[in-house]
């Protein structure tokens, strides 16, 4: 289910990590609230903080090291993805039993419908959404929704370590003193402010995206994927409207059958 900590990414990993912990060392060694509070002795705030901080670390490295949903091989892809089973065999509509699935060019696999084979991690990934550079790896159907909730948990440590480099700018009489009292934690309150921004921009299009029920790699490339290039310009065959979407991303762990949806919505087969 998770991949080897110190296999690909692995500097990008610790760059993460470095950083998160440099930026809270700043805050906290700076006249910031947390240092004041720390040094009256109410410790509430303070450890509130370290520990949100370490649930996003915690939260970066499931997402980072999971297994985003690879599609490993035929016969049990195959048998997943339409759903044969003695018990489902009858429940099968008769033109996903017809469905001619695609196989990958690159690892040789049947893909089913949603997936797409990424390049960087050389695996075919189920509900593929993107391969990100940030935890060096795809985002897929299992790790969606983890990194949806690292976005949210991360914005709101951002943002309050933003808050927390503001408190802590002392004045002074001239810029040049000022500057040079206050810069480390201008620099670490500027590059707070942007990670900031970013994260805010993401988790912000990716909950529209949620809330439709389609993935960053087909809202870019719709016209290229067979399932969704005759479709209509507002027509999306697996939107089952914004609650329902959303209640299915967060609250249903269980894998879902995307040919089942895809054909229920009176699509023709591929």
């Amino acid at each position: 289910m998770f991949k080897n900590v110190f296999g690909s990414g692995f500097l990008v990993r610790t760059a993460h990590v470095i950083l998160t912990w440099i930026i809270t060392l700043i805050l906290f060694l700076h006249d910031t609230d947390l240092r004041k509070q720390e040094e009256t002795g109410e410790l509430t705030l303070p450890v509130l903080f370290v520990l949100l901080v370490l649930v996003s670390v915690l939260l970066y490295f499931a997402v980072s090291l999971m297994d985003p949903g690879f599609v490993l091989s035929d016969d049990c892809d195959l048998q997943f993805t339409l759903g044969i089973t003695e018990e489902t065999q009858d429940m099968i509509p008769q033109a996903t039993k017809s469905l001619r699935l695609r196989r990958c060019g690159h690892c040789l696999v049947q893909q089913p419908m949603r997936s797409k084979h990424c390049q960087t991690c050389q695996h075919c990934v189920r509900r593929y959404d993107h391969h990100c550079p940030w935890i060096e790896n795809c985002i897929g159907e299992r790790n969606h929704r983890w990194f949806v909730l690292y976005l949210a948990v991360q914005l709101v440590v951002l943002l309050w370590g933003l808050y927390m480099a503001w408190s802590g700018f002392s004045h002074a009489p001239t810029w040049q003193l000022w500057l040079r009292t206050n810069g480390v934690l201008l620099g670490a309150a500027a590059v707070v402010a942007v990670l900031s921004l970013t994260v805010l921009l993401l988790l912000g299009s990716h909950l529209y995206l949620v809330s439709l029920n389609t993935t960053t790699w087909e809202f870019m490339s719709r016209h290229r994927i067979s399932y969704l290039k005759n479709c209509g310009t507002d027509e999306n065959p697996f939107d089952r409207g914004t609650l329902r979407n959303l209640w299915g991303f967060f609250c249903v762990w269980k894998p879902v059958v995307w040919e089942h949806v895809y054909f229920k919505q009176g699509n023709e087969p591929i």
